[in-house]
């Protein structure tokens, strides 16, 4: 019988060292894109995946994460008083619809020592698993962790988001090879950590997002350090393999890493030309500065 997933575990206790300076002092899950930080994108896709009960990972200083999402009294008592409701009906919703908590990680010793704290919050449960430095979006359609749910529920095994991505752009991702069940899912038989483009198995890249069964904690728990000298999540996950209890889905959706600078700068033009009035004014800014830049991106739209 399937279970019912409905916990999210989201990393997020790195020192963001890609995007230094800005995150000497401010964790690197709060950069804005546009005027969101990155972790309510992924807390707002769990939640519309049906997840109510998540668990940030945070380490030490960046308390603020959490914080994000708690109430603001006096914010909104301001916002109330000022007229400005269209600012109070956001600030108001942001983590509605589910239990937000956390744990701390003490010692950072990669992503597997991160989903390892998530043992006793997780219960003997099925959980999804979202990067906290990295928007997934699936214009409109279903979110990208909730493919993976609808995926659970087909082949009732683990399940690792994959997209295909360029040859010279696998070395940088997980890698998974196998046999095609579905148009989008498939048996996973062999899976490597950030190949060389003539060691890839395909060009299917692990994307962020997966739906973990509680067999994973032991799993984790005898996992060595690996690169890095960090408790590699994808050395677990591959010990699932053998006994045939892994699938990969194709999804249905971009990815944005916003932990680089290029990617960060990139998604925020994406994301800010999506707005009808920012586009306006962009637009306009970039004719009078970048004439360029501007004719590429009415290109673009049209």
């Amino acid at each position: 019988m399937f279970q019912n997933i409905r916990k999210a575990v989201i990393p997020a206790a790195g020192f963001g060292t890609r995007m230094l300076p800005f995150t000497k002092a401010v964790p690197k899950e709060l950069i804005p894109l546009v005027d969101k930080p990155v972790i309510q994108y992924v807390v707002e896709e769990a939640i519309a995946s049906g997840l109510d009960d998540i668990l940030l990972i945070l380490s030490s200083g960046k308390e603020a994460v959490l914080e994000h999402f708690q109430a603001a009294p006096e914010l909104e008592t301001r916002l109330k008083e000022t007229g400005k409701n269209e600012l109070l009906a956001q600030i108001s919703s942001i983590g509605k619809g589910a239990k937000i908590s956390c744990v701390y990680q003490e010692e950072l010793d990669g992503l597997g020592g991160a989903v390892k704290l998530a043992e006793n919050f997780c219960n003997g449960e099925y959980f999804a698993v979202l990067l906290g430095d990295t928007i997934l979006d699936s214009n409109g359609d279903v979110p990208v962790t909730g493919q993976l749910i609808e995926a659970y529920k087909q082949v009732g095994t683990p399940v690792v988001a994959v997209e295909a991505v360029p040859a010279a752009n696998i070395s940088s991702y997980g890698n998974v090879g196998g046999i095609w069940k579905s148009e989008n899912i498939m048996q996973v038989d062999a899976m490597v950590e950030k190949p060389s483009p003539a060691e890839a198995l395909s060009d299917l890249a692990v994307a962020s997002r997966y739906v973990l069964s509680p067999e994973i904690f032991p799993l984790l728990h005898r996992t060595k350090r690996g690169k890095g000298n960090e408790i590699q999540l994808t050395d677990a996950i591959r010990e699932l393999i053998p006994s045939g209890s892994l699938h990969a889905c194709k999804i249905n959706g971009r990815r944005y890493d916003l932990g680089s600078k290029a990617g960060f700068i990139a998604a925020n033009i994406e994301f800010a030309l999506r707005d009808a009035e920012l586009s306006s004014s962009i637009s306009k800014k970039l004719a009078a500065s970048c004439p360029e830049i501007a004719a590429a991106i009415s290109n673009m739209k049209e």
